[in-house]
């Protein structure tokens, strides 16, 4: 007589609740390398409602925003949980498959989803982390979860669509007043890069690629600060009119990819980590295209651009600056569509993150890349315990969190410095850039990785044995 299965954990102790999901996963798994010819004697087809929903809900995810490794975790908790028999699955940067076996003389089974439209939607991530929880505890059955999945395709962002494009325009203004620019400058870069993001709209309603929709919105705001740049010289007004194009480069600047790039390699999905590293490249590449033809344009008409008075907020931690910091960070939370119950614990992350760079720069005479390193491990380490502590992933916690301190006002005067014919020292300013960027991705993973070798558990099922970069591909065992 065949052994029952070993049964889904009861959700009764929470302290010890994903610990005992990864047991149970680990428990019910079977390796196919080590099957013998009777293990085949108990075939039975597997239900082709549960390999679709699987690949539906990798699908969704991966295209809402969240990493490789967290879709490929989900999907293997859903297949266990489904009892879908020894299953294989594989994530890239868009193509999603699931492979399983049924035994004996049945050939495996194989579907495959291709993920052709990406939108950042980490309210939607939620609720689907959600699912896979439950249905891993056995609170849901099949017919249960494929409700539900229809449900979250089906619901609305928690905030309206002016709300989000206000978001987005808010990060503009806030990283404007965090680096000086004041009331009127921060009221300009949020009509400069609410008009950038609609023009990009625009374009991409027309088809356009999304290359081009970004280098238009960033010209577009570029124009709106060298203008005002423009009439605050002539008029003698004294405005930080460069801040206006520091905070529309910070909107614009591709955090939520940089992160995930990083967190793929170190997760060992190599592939995905190198079309995500292209990704940032290429949106780096378009910002410095709109950014740089409009300052090359002003430069020549002979506006008057100061590399020595450009705003920076340097290592301050005046009032203003704790402000700008906590509202760059829920304003990239809105604009991410993140849950509005997240909010306040993201916008206490933004200012930790900022004193702790601005703590290390001032106390140790540290360059912007050592403090950005260490804020953002706190902050991996902060956002991996929230999201072990509330059950949500942990992407809409740290993507926004680290939002104060991209690079903006770096690769503003990196860009300066080329096309005031510095190109020497415009290279080096935007390569500090890219490292900064790349700091706090690092930082923030490290982080995760600190959390991860002193605590059990992760994503339901989601355990270090079943991690493949976390396996010694060198040395003794």
């Amino acid at each position: 007589m065949a052994e029952n299965p070993p049964q889904r954990p009861e959700p009764s102790d929470e302290d010890n609740l994903l610990s005992r999901l990864r047991d149970w996963r680990s428990s019910r798994e079977t390796d196919p390398h080590t099957d013998g010819p009777d293990d085949d004697a108990d075939e039975t087809l597997p239900d082709p409602r549960a390999i679709d929903l699987v690949l539906r809900v990798g699908e969704l995810m991966l295209a809402s925003g969240e990493s490789t490794e967290a879709v490929s975790e989900a999907m293997l908790s859903l297949s266990v949980a489904f009892e879908l028999p020894r299953t294989e699955v594989s994530v890239t940067f868009t193509v999603i498959s699931l492979s399983t076996h049924p035994g004996g003389d049945s050939p495996p089974i194989t579907g495959e989803r291709v993920v052709r439209r990406r939108t950042l939607d980490y309210h939607r991530v939620n609720e689907l982390h959600t699912l896979v929880q439950d249905a891993a505890l056995g609170l849901t059955e099949l017919e249960g979860a494929i409700a539900r999945l229809q449900a979250i395709k089906r619901s609305r962002s928690p905030y309206p669509n002016w709300m989000i494009v206000t978001g987005f325009g808010l990060i503009a203004s806030s990283a404007s007043l965090m680096v000086g620019g004041g009331f009127i400058v921060a009221a300009a870069a949020f009509t400069a890069t609410v008009l950038g993001d609609r023009a990009a709209v625009f374009l991409a309603n027309r088809g356009i690629a999304e290359f081009y929709q970004m280098a238009v919105a960033s010209a577009t705001a570029s124009v709106i600060g060298v203008g005002l740049l423009w009439a605050s010289s002539q008029l003698d007004l004294g405005l930080q009119a460069g801040a206006i194009i520091t905070g529309n480069i910070m909107a614009l600047l591709p955090g939520r990819p940089l992160v995930s790039s990083l967190q793929d390699g170190i997760s060992g999905s190599y592939v995905s980590s190198s079309a995500r590293l292209l990704e940032v490249f290429f949106t780096l590449g378009a910002i410095i295209s709109g950014v740089g033809a409009v300052a090359y344009a002003a430069i020549r008409l002979g506006v008057n651009m100061d590399l020595e008075n450009l705003p920076s907020a340097g290592t301050s931690v005046g009032p203003w600056v704790l402000i700008g910091a906590a509202g760059i960070a829920m304003a990239f939370a809105v604009s991410l569509t993140v849950p509005p119950r997240m909010l306040p614990a993201i916008g206490a992350m933004g200012v930790v993150i900022w004193l702790i760079y601005a703590g290390v720069r001032s106390a140790f005479d540290a360059p912007a890349v050592v403090g950005a390193v260490a804020g953002a491990v706190v902050i991996g380490m902060i956002g991996h315990w929230l999201a072990r502590r509330s059950r949500r992933p942990v992407l809409p916690y740290v993507i926004p969190a680290i939002a104060p301190l991209l690079p903006g006002s770096i690769l503003y005067r990196g860009l300066l410095e080329i096309t005031m014919g510095h190109p020497a020292d415009g290279l080096l300013t935007i390569s500090e850039a890219v490292a900064v960027g790349l700091a706090l991705g690092a930082g923030v993973n490290l982080g995760g990785e600190l959390v991860r070798a002193f605590q059990r558990g992760g994503l339901a099922g989601a355990g270090r044995r079943h991690r493949p970069a976390a396996r010694r591909t060198r040395g003794g065992a």
